[in-house]
């Protein structure tokens, strides 16, 4: 999901179009939060890992 966010960021930025850079930082802050909630233990939607 972070790695996406970027490549939406990276393509909104080279193009100009500012959808595509709003839901590319919406998927970057998404997948950070899961990546730390996994990351310290916390379940996430009663599982442990969210993938």
């Amino acid at each position: 999901m972070i790695l996406v966010g970027l490549i939406l960021l990276i393509v909104g930025f080279l193009t100009g179009i500012s959808i595509l850079w709003t839901i590319g930082i919406i998927l970057l802050v998404v997948g950070a939060v899961l990546w730390i909630l996994g990351s310290v233990g916390h379940a996430v939607g009663g599982r442990r890992h969210y993938y």
